[in-house]
């Protein structure tokens, strides 16, 4: 249930006024508050543009970092696979280790300018497609992550020499 339009929409005037300064008077009132309304307005849609404007921003920002992680990883990848294919090498007297050893490296060479070629989106869409085929794996391999976290984080814990279990962070409490 609203309430009056404007704050001061009453029927009754304050004794003694007569009925033409009454009207002047709430004409006056109803324009400021028309005013202040349009204001509001209009501070409301600079607000919200500038809003577009950070989230526009923090978009680039975070699709800027990506791409640099991602040369890094595929960099990295391709690193492991020529130290791969320089191990390899050194089994030359056991040309079936030597063909896995090359096998593998090929297979990490095409990972690493896999990843260099596709975008986040690319690698979002297949997330999710792979989601989608296999919901009970990605099901299992959220439940296995973290079971790997809670042992982590378990095992981090300290024991002072009474033999209780502390936490890390007590340290560096005052």
């Amino acid at each position: 249930m609203a309430g009056p339009e404007f704050p001061h929409d009453s029927p009754q005037g304050a004794a003694g006024e007569t009925a033409g300064e009454t009207g002047r008077e709430g004409e006056r009132v109803k324009a400021e508050w028309r005013g202040l309304q349009g204001d509001v307005e209009n501070l409301a849609g600079v607000a919200a543009e500038q809003g577009r404007g950070l989230l526009d921003a923090a978009r680039l920002q975070a699709q800027d970092y990506v791409e640099r992680r991602k040369g890094e990883a595929a960099q990295s990848v391709q690193d492991l696979a020529r130290s791969l294919r320089g191990s390899g090498r050194d089994m030359a007297d056991k040309p079936h280790v030597r063909a896995f050893f090359d096998s593998a490296a090929d297979g990490l060479e095409t990972l690493g300018t896999s990843i260099e070629r596709r975008s986040l989106a690319d690698f979002y869409g297949e997330a999710e497609s792979f989601a989608r085929r296999a919901p009970v794996a990605v099901a299992v391999g959220t439940f296995m992550v973290g079971l790997l976290a809670a042992r982590f984080i378990k095992s981090s814990n300290t024991v002072d020499e009474h033999g209780t279990v502390g936490d890390p962070r007590d340290s560096f409490r005052a």
